[in-house]
């Protein structure tokens, strides 16, 4: 005990005799926090950047010229069904004005059932190909040995989708315009949707709108990743922006939570996940690319490559669970300019659980034309900007944070 009370008496005459050195050391980390969390600001643009393509409905202009651009499905034999009934709502609300090509991808010959019933119902040119030798598939350099045990690991844990093989190859394609067999291929703009539903329809031509406005990568949802299918990625990719020199832009900082931690502390929070060397974390939102148009000619460029590349050498779409939509995410946040992406706020797109359903403008949906026919839809609101959208009564729309967040580096 006397010990304790004349070390506690020594301690007290100590800080009693730095308090003022001690008080500016605080005050100084305080200042160096403050200034780190700002410089990780969202600043507002002088203007919006990425406003609707369109506000209600229109009369589709048929005779305009069409883009070089495709509609793409990955799908196989047996999902026959969910094929039909994605296509005819594709048809139904958007292609059968403009009758835009369909690329069906396999990684498996066709059953020639499957073959007619979308050549059936398709009002542009069908097309159905394998995906190419060594685009389907582990890696050449990769243990498949060890990465199905990594795999069964992931799975043990209740990592989504972990378990399926088929699912890993899928988001290890990086982009979709290699799988195709067709080396002369040259559409610039894909609509990629995955077997679901199109709610409103959509009479101006999306990928026309995308050329002319010079955007290169659209979305309908923004939504959280699932930290546990990407606990090392972004530090993966926080690496590679830092070795290669490539400056944060507004949707970078869009996509970050700065540490709170003061400088001694904050570079040890580097050791926890989705972190990057600095301890800053990803707050994980990313754009969902089950509905998404994009520019080809981006995927195609040096700089997107060399970055898929490089992730793909760490294995991680396999060791861990890795999904091709936060990878377009940070790619997008890292090469492209706020202004080159958009939002399809007017379109409504359903992929359980989650939907996007715009509210219909009001007096803009064209009741008595004759090009969109009669309909049912939901009702017509001021301030709306959709085209006879009619929402699925059983589903929400994700959480509006990470739309919000994403959003305010445009507008």
């Amino acid at each position: 005990m006397w010990l304790l009370r004349n070390v506690s008496k020594l301690l007290r005459r100590g800080l009693l005799r730095h308090q003022y050195l001690i008080t500016a050391v605080c005050f100084l980390l305080c200042v160096e926090t403050l200034v780190h969390i700002n410089s990780y600001e969202v600043r507002r643009p002088a203007e919006p950047l990425d406003a609707p393509f369109s506000v209600g409905c229109q009369e589709p202009d048929v005779r305009a010229p069409r883009e070089n651009a495709t509609i793409v499905m990955l799908a196989r034999n047996r999902e026959l069904d969910g094929a039909v009934k994605s296509v005819k709502s594709i048809e139904r609300q958007f292609n059968r004005w403009f009758n835009y090509p369909i690329l069906f991808l396999n990684d498996e010959p066709w059953d020639q059932a499957f073959i007619d019933g979308l050549t059936k119902i398709s009002s542009g040119k069908a097309t159905f190909e394998v995906i190419k030798a060594g685009m389907w598939g582990f890696p050449d350099w990769m243990d498949q040995n060890e990465a199905r045990r990594r795999m069964k690991q992931q799975e043990a844990k209740g990592v989504m989708y972990a378990g399926l093989e088929s699912y890993h190859h899928m988001c290890g394609i990086g982009d979709w315009s290699r799988m195709s067999s067709s080396p002369a291929r040259s559409h610039s703009e894909y609509l990629i949707d995955q077997m679901r539903d199109v709610l409103s329809d959509e009479n101006s031509d999306p990928f026309a709108a995308m050329a002319k406005t010079g955007k290169k990568y659209g979305y309908t949802m923004a939504l959280w990743e699932l930290g546990t299918t990407v606990p090392t990625m972004f530090r993966k990719v926080s690496d590679y922006k830092i070795q290669h020199k490539i400056p944060s832009t507004n949707l970078w900082n869009a996509m970050i939570d700065p540490s709170w931690a003061p400088l001694p502390v904050r570079p040890l929070m580097s050791w926890l996940g989705s972190r990057d060397a600095h301890g800053d974390a990803w707050n994980l939102c990313h754009f969902w690319s089950n509905f998404e148009i994009a520019d080809m000619d981006w995927f195609r460029t040096r700089e997107y490559r060399e970055f898929f590349d490089f992730l793909d050498a760490d294995g991680g779409f396999y060791y861990e669970r890795w999904g091709d939509a936060p990878i377009h995410s940070l790619a997008a946040a890292l090469f492209l300019k706020p202004e080159e992406l958009h939002h399809f706020e007017d379109i409504g797109y359903v992929h359980e659980p989650f939907q996007s359903c715009p509210t219909n403008a009001f007096e803009r949906q064209l009741p008595n034309s004759n090009s969109l026919g009669p309909g049912h839809y939901d009702m017509e609101e001021k301030g709306g900007v959709g085209c006879r959208c009619t929402c699925d009564p059983r589903g929400g729309g994700p959480d509006g944070f990470c739309l919000n967040r994403l959003k305010q580096a445009v507008r």
